[in-house]
């Protein structure tokens, strides 16, 4: 069955995924056709060794950052009731969003070859070190990696505060109206509120009895420690203004960090619309974008630079992420699928762009190439 074009799949100015005039499909794309693709690209990529585990470089790795939260522990002790603890707050935010990519990997199954090990892995990292309950965090990211973009299923752009499906925008009135018009520029300070919602968020799931969350008393747990340890042992050593301080810095930083490493990789990309099909190599990489910047942007983001081949491959370790991209990108190539990266900057300017656009209710099928594309076909 060949796929058919959506009405209309909202995208960022200046950023479409799909080929242009010169760049012609060379078949047309069917589900049959579609899976060979992947299978083809799939067969490239594990022919380089790229889907073999590297579990001492994880170790490495968690070595490190244990070694890190030890000397932000030591240095809170010993600084006390001092103002420079704000500098401990943010040291602590960057190791918290850390920790956070290193869950994330285990939660993909990337560390270890069996699943346990990779499980207890993210719920521990997950829960005691971020905050992060891996049960929340498993059905909420295993349903935008299974349909990134896709309006209804995607939760990572589900209507909220932020308003990412031109549908929805007019919807809004009075005050909400006025800030849905301009949410583009409050994106960037709204996600130093991310902090607070990863942790509330996981608390409502762990205390939801109606929720499925695996090991629920093993969550608790861990996630009490980090929830009511920290503000305690803060409060207890800083006292109560320098506390709030701390952990008002803490929050928002680390929002600020786990957030802005996750929001330019799809944000200001097609919408897919709920009845639209598209296969998976193409679901995967026209909804993801990647960001540039060399060894210094994979550290700093954990890998999820390498968007487009993390959606290919999430059991692929973030280590082989970049070697893995010039095999995906030449793929592309022949197959005539656009290949979007950006640098960081860039991604930033397109999502406040698009956001913009979503509130005034740009709505110009004219502006969709998917539609464009596919009927030519």
């Amino acid at each position: 069955m060949t796929i058919t074009a959506p009405h209309h799949v909202p995208l960022a100015e200046g950023s479409s995924p799909y080929p242009t005039s010169g760049q012609a499909i060379r078949r047309p794309v069917t589900m049959s056709t579609a899976a060979e693709d992947y299978r083809d690209l799939l067969d490239r990529v594990a022919a380089e060794g790229l889907m073999e585990r590297d579990v001492s470089w994880y170790v490495r790795r968690m070595v490190r950052l244990g070694l890190g939260f030890l000397g932000a522990g030591v240095l809170f002790v010993l600084l006390g009731q001092s103002w420079w603890q704000l500098l401990t707050a943010a040291l602590l935010s960057v190791l918290c969003t850390q920790a956070g990519f290193l869950a994330h990997d285990a939660a993909h199954r990337q560390i270890f070859p069996h699943a346990k090990g990779n499980e207890w892995t993210a719920r521990i990292v997950g829960n005691l070190f971020v905050g992060l309950s891996y049960g929340w965090w498993m059905n909420k990211h295993s349903k935008h990696h299974a349909n990134p973009n896709k309006i209804g299923s995607d939760l990572d752009i589900k209507t909220g505060v932020v308003v990412f499906d031109p549908a929805d925008a007019p919807k809004r009135r009075g005050l909400a109206g006025w800030f849905v018009k301009r949410q583009g520029w409050f994106f960037v300070p709204l996600l130093s509120l991310v902090a607070l919602d990863l942790h509330g968020g996981s608390a409502i799931r762990v205390l939801d009895r109606k929720a499925r969350v695996p090991k629920r008393g093993a969550e608790i747990a861990l996630l009490a420690v980090h929830l009511i340890g920290l503000p305690v042992a803060v409060f207890s050593v800083c006292g109560l203004g320098l506390g709030f301080a701390f952990l008002g810095v803490h929050l928002a930083l680390f929002g600020l960090y786990m957030g802005g490493a996750f929001a330019p990789n799809h944000k200001g990309m097609p919408l897919v619309p709920k009845d639209f099909r598209i296969d998976f190599l193409r679901r995967q990489v026209l909804m993801s974008r990647n960001v540039s910047g060399g060894w210094f942007i994979a550290v700093a983001m954990g890998g999820l630079n390498y968007q487009v081949e993390h959606h290919l491959f999430p059991t692929m370790s973030s280590r082989q992420l970049g070697k893995s991209q010039p095999i995906v990108r030449a793929f592309c190539a022949e197959r005539g699928i656009k290949y979007t990266e950006t640098t960081l900057f860039e991604s930033y300017r397109i999502v406040v762009r698009y956001l913009n656009r979503v509130g005034l209710g740009d709505r110009d099928p004219f502006s969709c190439p998917i539609t464009a594309q596919l009927r030519t076909r």
